[in-house]
C-alpha cells in the first residue's frame, strides 16, 4: 500500500546504486504478487520486498553488482518445490523480476506521480521493457492520469490509453497488466506492463483515546493515510499520537460533518460517551465511506441504534451497513487486542472493495 516510488526523487540523483525491482509475472505459488516491488541501495534492502528468502537474495545480489555498473534485466527464477538445495525456495511456482539498475533516469516521472496522488489524483505507471540484447532491457516510463496521450512512441498509444482508463474507471489496486508489443527492427516484442497507482486509503478515528491511539498505530502500519479527531487537546496531539498524519482538535460531530468522505475513507468512531458517539455517526450515515464502524458494547450498540431510528437519523438499511459492535469476534480484551480486532476488519473490507 505504501508508495516507495516516492522515496526514489529523493535518493535517485545521488545514488548510483540504487535499484528499483519490481514483480512482474507469476505462476503458482509465490510470495508476491505482480507489482509487488522493492528499493534497494548498494545492495542493501532499504524499502518494500519482493517476497523475501531465496528470491530477494539473489535480487539484492544482482543490486550489489550493479553497483559497478551492470545493465538492467528481467530476472527469472523458478521456486521448484523438488529443490534439494537447503536455501532453495520450495513455493512451487515461477516469478519474474525486473530490476531496473537505473531508476534516476525517470526522477521526473516519479516526481509527477507523487504531485498526482497527493492531490488525490490516481494514475497508472506504464512501464516499457525493450529487449537489448539476451541478459538486459531498456526501460522507459511514464505517468499518466488518463487524461492525454501516453508519450512512449508505441505504435498503440490508443490501445495503451483505452486499457489505463479500464484500469482506473474499474478502480481495482490489484489490477497490475502486462502487455506485449512489437518493436520495428527487433525479434522479441517489447513488454508494457501497467501499474495502478491510488492515494492512500483514509483512516478517520474519531476518539483520541486508548482505542484511538492504538488504533492509529495500527493503521499506519497498514498502510491508512491516518487522521484523528478530538476536542481534547491533552489527548489530539503528536506526542499522544506519534503515528497520525494528520490530528483535529475540535468538536468530533462538527469535524465529521466537514471531512469529506469517498470510497476510499474508512471511519472509526472511539469517543468517549454515547452523545460524542451520535454525533459523529450522524454525518457518516448515507455517506459513500466505504467503512463505518463504532465502538460499544450490545446494550450501547442497541441504545443508539433506537434512538437513530425513532428520531429519523437513520434507516435501518442504513444502519446494517454501520459495523457495530466493531472489529472482527477474536475474544478480544486488552486495548491491544482492541485495535487487532478493528485492523483485521479493516483489512477484510478493503480487499472486498479491491
Amino acid at each position: 500500500m505504501k508508495n516507495i516510488y516516492f522515496q526514489i526523487p529523493a535518493t535517485g540523483t545521488q545514488s548510483p546504486g540504487l535499484v528499483l525491482a519490481t514483480v512482474t509475472a507469476t505462476s503458482g505459488s509465490t510470495p508476491q504478487k505482480p507489482g509487488s516491488s522493492a528499493l534497494l541501495l548498494d545492495g542493501r534492502l532499504i524499502a518494500g520486498t519482493v517476497g523475501g528468502g531465496i528470491v530477494e537474495h539473489r535480487v539484492l545480489e544482482y543490486a550489489r553488482n550493479c553497483s559497478g555498473g551492470c545493465q538492467s534485466a528481467l530476472l527469472h527464477f523458478s521456486l521448484d518445490r523438488e529443490t534439494t538445495e537447503p536455501e532453495e525456495a520450495v513455493c512451487g511456482g515461477t516469478i519474474t523480476i525486473l530490476a531496473d539498475s537505473n531508476p534516476g533516469a525517470h526522477l521526473a516521472v516519479f516526481s509527477e506521480m507523487q504531485q498526482s496522488i497527493t492531490a488525490g489524483q490516481p494514475g497508472v505507471l506504464v512501464t516499457k521493457v525493450i529487449p537489448w540484447n539476451e541478459t538486459s532491457v531498456m526501460i522507459k516510463r511514464c505517468w499518466t492520469t488518463g487524461a492525454g496521450e501516453i508519450p512512449l512512441s508505441c505504435n498503440a498509444d490508443a490501445d495503451l490509453l483505452k486499457e489505463v482508463r479500464g484500469i482506473l474507471t474499474a478502480g481495482s489496486r490489484g489490477d497490475y497488466r502486462e502487455i506485449e508489443m512489437p518493436v520495428a527492427g527487433e525479434k522479441q516484442p517489447a513488454k508494457i506492463y501497467l501499474e495502478p497507482v491510488f492515494p492512500l486509503p483514509r483512516l478517520i478515528i474519531g476518539g483520541a483515546g486508548h482505542i484511538g491511539k492504538a488504533v492509529s498505530h495500527q493503521g499506519k502500519l497498514l498502510g491508512f493515510e491516518v487522521t484523528v479527531i478530538d476536542d481534547r487537546a491533552d489527548f489530539a496531539n503528536p506526542v499522544n499520537l506519534p503515528d497520525a498524519d494528520n490530528i483535529i482538535v475540535k468538536d468530533i460531530g462538527e469535524a465529521m460533518r466537514e471531512i469529506s468522505k469517498d470510497m476510499n475513507t474508512f471511519i472509526i468512531i472511539v469517543t468517549r460517551g454515547h452523545g460524542h458517539d451520535a454525533e459523529a455517526l450522524k454525518p457518516c450515515i448515507g455517506s459513500p465511506a466505504a467503512y463505518v464502524g463504532m465502538m460499544g458494547s450490545r446494550v450501547k450498540v442497541a441504545k443508539v441504534h433506537e434512538e437513530f431510528i425513532a428520531r429519523g437519523w437513520a434507516t435501518e438499511d442504513q444502519w446494517k451497513k454501520i459495523f457495530t459492535p466493531i472489529g472482527l469476534d477474536i475474544d478480544s480484551k486488552t486495548i491491544e487486542e482492541i485495535a487487532v480486532s478493528i485492523a483485521a476488519q479493516l483489512v477484510m473490507v478493503r480487499r472486498i472493495k479491491n
